[in-house]
């Protein structure tokens, strides 16, 4: 039997040049969407809505029962929204049973051109869910697209590294003829044993170190603290 086909997507800008149709779109924002997206449905969220506008962030905020806005832009939390993208927001304690909705600068937004490019599954992924992830996605049989949401659609390391950990943990399962998940799966081989100090060299990390968010990063590069596949289904995102 034929394997299903893997392909890696440095940058949204580059998901147009792939036929995503009826395949399994993987959303990675390692810092920090989907490592928070992870850790809130781990921690008892009812669900995560998420949108890829501010104003929608807010009115589906306000239309629905029992949930918090949340998002940031640059580090700063979103003026009219509650909370921000740091997965210490959401410990069971304040997360169980709400449901959040989440505007990102990357991730959200890879979401929606996978759902209009008609991906027939999407999932989000990061270390803390990576083996919910990598199981997943031995048992569909079905063509995946890791799409990396990158940093304002330039190519970054820690989604790329991500992409490499699953690229690690499910290569016998697929056809992989693909320049970027050869890089992908390199660069991880290179780094997988001092992640959290090989993060401290990147460019996001000393963006976001300026906001005091170091702890943040060393846990959105922890493998499995948060295992639970979020799975998006109308129009939200479930485990």
């Amino acid at each position: 039997m034929n394997k299903p086909n893997l392909h890696t997507v440095l940058s949204p800008k580059l998901l147009d040049i792939y036929d995503v149709e009826n395949s399994i779109v993987v959303i990675i924002d390692v810092f920090r969407a989907t490592s928070t997206i992870a850790t809130a449905l781990y921690n008892g969220a009812n669900k995560i809505i998420p949108v890829d506008d501010v104003a929608k962030c807010i009115a589906l905020g306000n239309a629905t029962p029992n949930s918090i806005t949340a998002g940031e832009r640059d580090g700063k939390v979103i003026e009219g929204l509650q909370y921000g993208n740091s997965p210490t927001d959401y410990p069971e304690s304040f997360i169980k049973g709400k449901t959040l909705v989440l505007t990102t600068t990357n991730g959200t937004k890879l979401l929606q051109m996978a759902l209009n490019k008609n991906a027939s599954n999407v999932i989000t992924g990061s270390f803390p869910n990576l083996s919910a992830v990598c199981n997943y996605l031995k048992q569909q049989n079905k063509n995946v697209f890791l799409g990396c949401s990158a940093w304002k659609d330039r190519f970054n390391i820690e989604d790329t590294l991500f992409a490499g950990a699953v690229i690690d943990q499910i290569k016998d399962y697929f056809e992989i003829h693909c320049d970027s998940s050869l890089m992908a799966y390199e660069m991880y081989q290179l780094h997988k044993n001092d992640l959290k100090t090989y993060i401290k060299s990147l460019t996001h990390w000393h963006r976001l170190a300026q906001y005091g968010l170091e702890k943040d990063m060393e846990y959105c590069v922890s493998i499995d603290v948060a295992n639970v596949l979020p799975l998006y289904k109308d129009g939200a995102l479930y485990i």
